[in-house]
């Protein structure tokens, strides 16, 4: 079955809300939203008693496991940091592929972009910004299990992208969300949606994934930089930079953000130039 966002896929994944919803006692209450390449869906629901969202995901079976698909239910026992929890979860099978649906509290308030890449001017007070800091402190001393990003990938990565290589043994490593863009952030109080994948990572990951999006809109980024200045800066804080880059521009090479290319591989050279 094709998984682009055509009006067949589209379809099936109404349905698969549809589903969801009778399967969790809930009642579809808004236009539905699609993730990245169509392979999530979620839309805000009613329970009768108080606004919920409900996500459903799909993937092959050899896919329906392991920390991505448990990740929002784990970060549920995640205090200190503002996010929705799980309440509930069903899963089936729905032709070739199995499908989760997870029954949310409902986070205040509206995405701020629709894409990961900033491209509009955003206006976010200090009490956002100081938010944010404290919770992806407050993340990064979380005990975990789970892997965000492991010390082979990270090397492998990092050495494919731009011809270097770290030695991960001495860098500092903390837990991420590791996905923190402009589109799993909302407007109001701040909360962190989306939490697949979360796990270690070298500390300073998530901060360096949200400047390197923001990197299309300079006062954003600079922002950025400011507010996460020390972990940004060192030989750490460099190798997150770059491990982030080289996420961003494999998405790149897939069709994705290609206006990010340029500005991606500008900051990624001044990076190398000062710490390699």
């Amino acid at each position: 079955m094709d998984t682009g966002a055509d009006h067949e896929w589209v379809d099936w994944l109404r349905g698969l809300l549809k589903t969801g919803a009778d399967a969790l006692g809930a009642q579809p209450a808004g236009d539905p939203v699609l993730g990245l390449r169509g392979r999530t869906v979620g839309c805000q629901v009613t329970t009768g008693v108080r606004d919920r969202w409900l996500r459903v995901v799909t993937a092959p079976p050899g896919w329906a496991c392991g920390p991505a698909w448990s990740g929002n239910v784990d970060a549920t026992g995640i205090t200190g940091v503002r996010h929705p929890e799980v309440l509930d979860t069903a899963e089936w099978d729905e032709h070739d592929r199995r499908a989760r649906a997870e029954l949310m509290t409902l986070a205040p308030g509206q995405a701020i972009a629709t894409d990961m890449a900033l491209r509009d001017r955003i206006s976010l007070d200090d009490s956002w910004w100081t938010t944010l800091r404290a919770s992806l402190d407050t993340l990064a001393a979380h005990p975990t299990d789970r892997v965000c990003l492991n010390a082979d990938l990270l090397r492998l990565r990092i050495l494919a992208a731009f011809g270097v290589t770290v030695e991960p043994n001495t860098l500092m490593w903390t837990t991420a969300h590791g996905d923190l863009h402009w589109a799993n952030l909302t407007n109001s109080g701040c909360w962190i949606l989306d939490w697949e994948s979360w796990g270690t990572a070298p500390a300073g990951y998530d901060a360096a994934l949200l400047h390197a999006v923001s990197l299309l809109r300079p006062e954003t980024a600079k922002q950025v930089q400011a507010t996460f200045l020390d972990v940004l800066t060192g030989r750490t804080g460099a190798v997150a930079q770059l491990a982030a880059a080289a996420k961003l521009l494999r998405l790149v090479e897939h069709g994705d953000h290609p206006d990010l290319a340029a500005p991606l591989h500008q900051h990624a050279r001044t990076l190398l130039d000062t710490y390699f």
